[in-house]
């Protein structure tokens, strides 16, 4: 038997769930054949087979999670076969039999007989907390499979086995009281009133990875978030100018490729912003690269695709590039690459519908933008009130590298570039 174990599909990644099984045992597969779809917490990915042979069996069921090097599924291959056969010991008709010693056949091969049983991890975590061997839990699904509620209704009939009086006895401790049957059909009550007023939904697949994530980024990074707002009555006006332009070159012209642009050059002035920590060795890692983090919504929740390179990219190549990234993102078609290593994420709070929000950072980053919806604002001016576009800003950063003040000289650069966008010329090869 030849073993398949779950890859390293990089960004440090130590685990991904089985989504979907494109083969079944006793399928024979080719070599680079679709084997089955994973899903990281950045995208779902779909491993080949490794080899040409018969799919002998599958170790995780789609549904489950496997960790890092966890063997996913076994082949029968032609060399295989060959090495089981060059193994197995040949008998001569008519010699005598090697006789097995009495040590060996007295205590059976239990691993040899025992199966893996079908669960998912948190399972058998519950089963390992309980003292509970999964082999003996009652499966209800048709495929064997353990679930939650399988493992606590037999840790339940264990508890009543283990409180109910010998048979046949009938001790005054064991007769219920008139309290506890009052107590008891008032918890029964409750627990009626309460199933009929919720419903539970196990935490799985991206929405899952989601959580885990912002658990880490909250857990490890000490946050903290500055504010300021933003005219931007010169951003509007100069994407009404450049929009036909784009329009007849094929390209829809949002405003996200102009706020990556004129982000760019406050990059390169503030580099500790596309900086990271290094949690093992404590050092700061400055990024020579800008490689872009875009929030995009997505029917299974929030992704971040990757403009890489954004900094060789025209204006029109990064509009293009995001409506490639954000259609990939609501179909879930992105590949590993567009969806991993930013080094700095924008997130547009205003094409949510949202007027402003306080960003989390995007681990293992040292800092996020969010910027609102633009409108319409009555403003004091030299002592007069005039009507303003308006866009609220909200920098979210690792207080372990970045203090207030530098926080507040970004988004006063930032600030500036984006009311005077025409300085971009100034820099401009």
């Amino acid at each position: 038997m030849q073993e398949f174990k779950l890859p390293d599909l990089g960004e440090g990644m130590q685990e991904a769930e089985i989504r979907r099984w494109l083969v079944e045992p006793g399928d024979t597969v080719r070599r680079d054949q679709p084997m089955v779809e994973v899903e990281t917490d950045k995208a779902v990915v779909e491993i080949p087979s490794p080899v040409a042979g018969r799919v002998a069996a599958i170790r995780v069921p789609a549904g489950s999670m496997a960790k890092l090097g966890e063997v996913l599924v076994t082949f029968e291959t032609a060399r295989s076969a060959a090495t089981s056969a060059s193994n197995t010991p040949s008998i001569t008709p008519g010699s005598p039999s090697t006789p097995a010693s009495p040590e060996v056949s007295a205590v059976p091969d239990l691993s040899a007989t025992r199966t893996r049983v079908l669960a998912a991890p948190a399972v058998r975590k519950r089963a390992f907390e309980l003292g509970i061997d999964l082999q003996q839990v009652p499966a209800s699904q048709p495929t064997g499979r353990v679930t939650m509620e399988d493992l606590l209704a037999y840790a339940e009939q264990l508890k009543q086995e283990a409180s109910a009086p010998p048979a046949g006895l009938t001790p005054t401790s064991a007769r219920p009281t008139l309290e506890a049957v009052q107590s008891n059909g008032t918890l029964s009550a409750a627990h009626e009133e309460t199933a009929a007023t919720e419903e539970r939904q196990p935490l799985t697949g991206l929405r899952k990875r989601i959580a885990e994530r912002m658990e880490r980024s909250w857990r490890t990074i000490p946050h903290a978030t500055a504010f300021d707002e933003l005219d931007g009555s010169e951003l509007v006006a100069l994407r009404l100018a450049l929009k036909p332009v784009a329009e007849q070159r094929g390209v829809r012209l949002t405003y996200m490729p102009l706020l990556i642009k004129l982000l760019l050059p406050v990059l390169k002035e503030f580099p500790i912003f596309n900086a990271s920590l290094d949690e093992g060795t404590r050092e700061i890692i400055y990024k020579r690269v800008y490689h872009i983090g875009i929030a995009a919504d997505s029917p299974e929740g929030l992704l971040v695709p990757v403009l890489r390179d954004a900094n060789r990219l025209t204006l029109i190549q990064l509009a293009r590039q995001l409506e490639h990234l954000i259609d990939g993102a609501q179909k879930r078609t992105l590949a590993l690459h567009e969806v991993s290593g930013s080094t700095f994420t924008l997130n547009n709070v205003g094409s949510f519908g949202g007027s402003a929000g306080t960003p989390i950072i995007n681990y293992p980053e040292a800092a996020i933008l969010a910027v609102g919806r633009l409108q319409e604002k009555a403003i004091v001016r030299d002592g007069g009130i005039i009507a303003r576009t308006m866009m609220p800003l909200a920098l979210s950063f690792d207080h372990r590298l970045i203090d207030g003040a530098l926080a507040g000289k970004f988004l006063a650069r930032f600030k500036e570039l984006v009311e005077h966008p025409q300085q971009l010329m100034l820099d401009m090869v």
